[in-house]
């Protein structure tokens, strides 16, 4: 029986999302294959080893005393386990299984300490979550292959805090703004998961606080044209290198006036539909530029790719390298709908982490 390290928790904004997606990851979890070992990291880094499921689902784990860590040693491949009385052992890890989203999960540093480990895991590898957690990045990265596909992405003027900081490149900023893009416009921070310092500007007034508050979550901000259309979502799976399953397209239908955190988690209103009524041959060719712009960023293992439909073009919006697994979460439903059960899904996610491309 292989040892399965199943990380949750993290530092970022969506903390709480990871501590509900990690329930869902453990319930399917074959048990006869694998033992779960499970470790929380909590919003101040520390990382607690945490017995059961029931400790994550009353939240009590955070109390714990003990602590972890995983080591880097490509040697030992293991988790030291500290004890409360300073005593501490090792524990091998066969894989791991990071359900943690946004930064310091979804960003590359968690995959380059398992890299240099050379411990197997789930999801895509340092440079793929790198680029895609980085929205300016991901544009850069993805052009070419979305104008093969005859798939634009929105318009968009990228900045750094240090040029808002001087008053006359702000005031450029704005005009290249209403000249290029046209207001309203959304301002996004560059690095940040799950829609999180995201807001509308509709005027000057509101995109200088705009640009303000997105500088609060990241030092690089994205300034982008409003596209108004359909929310959809295709999730994607490789468990082989170069070989990429597409799942079929869901929508979101947002009770709010964009799918922010908020909208997204806490309010009821919103809602998934994995059978969208769409033209006829929308859904292929979304399906085929989600995978265009997974190999693009070289992804392995699983991401979902968003897009906008004008009804009149596809627009492509961003990738996440790990969506969330709770009860609402697209992901899961929407390759649920292609056959995989949850459990089916988890154990072939498991699967992909012994194919690693080298």
């Amino acid at each position: 029986m292989k040892n399965l390290l199943l990380l949750f928790g993290g530092q970022s904004t969506e903390h709480e999302v990871s501590c509900r997606s990690v329930l869902t990851v453990a319930k399917a979890v074959n048990r006869e294959k694998y033992r779960p070992l499970f470790v929380g990291i909590t919003k101040t880094g520390e990382w607690i080893p945490v017995e059961n499921t029931g400790k994550i689902e009353d939240n009590s784990w955070r109390e714990g005393k003990r602590r972890a860590a995983l080591l880097p040693d490509a040697t030992l491949k293991s988790l030291v386990f500290m004890e409360e009385d300073g005593s501490f052992h090792l524990e091998k890890v066969d894989i791991v299984f990071p359900v943690l989203h946004g930064k310091g999960g979804e960003d590359g540093t968690v995959q380059g300490l398992l890299e240099l480990a050379e411990i197997p895991y789930v999801g895509c590898g340092v440079l793929s979550s790198a680029i895609s957690m980085d929205k300016v990045s991901t544009k850069l990265a993805v052009e070419k292959t979305l104008t093969k596909q005859g798939v634009r992405q929105a318009n968009y003027i990228a900045l750094r805090h240090s040029e808002w900081k001087k008053e006359k490149r702000r005031e450029e900023i704005c005009v290249d703004v209403e000249r290029e893009l046209h207001f309203p416009v959304f301002v996004k921070p560059s690095n940040a998961g799950s829609s999180c310092g995201v807001s509308k500007a509709e005027n000057k007034e509101e995109l200088l606080k705009s640009v303000d508050f997105a500088l609060t979550v990241d030092r690089r901000v994205l300034i982008e044209e409003c596209i108004k259309g359909r929310e959809l979502e295709c999730a994607v799976f490789s468990g082989i290198p170069g070989e990429v399953k597409a799942s079929s397209v869901g929508e979101i239908k947002a009770a709010a006036e964009f799918y922010d955190y908020d909208a997204k988690y806490n309010n009821p209103n919103s809602q998934t539909d994995i059978n969208p009524d769409l033209p006829e041959g929308i859904e292929e060719r979304i399906q085929k530029a989600a995978k265009s712009v997974f190999l693009a960023v070289d992804g392995f293992s699983l991401s979902r790719v968003d897009f906008f439909f004008t009804g009149e073009e596809i627009v492509f919006n961003e990738i996440n390298t790990m969506p969330g697994f709770t009860s609402i979460s697209m992901y899961p439903m929407l390759f649920q709908k292609a056959g995989w059960n949850i459990e089916e899904l988890v154990e072939n996610l498991i699967s992909s982490a012994e194919n690693r491309p080298t």
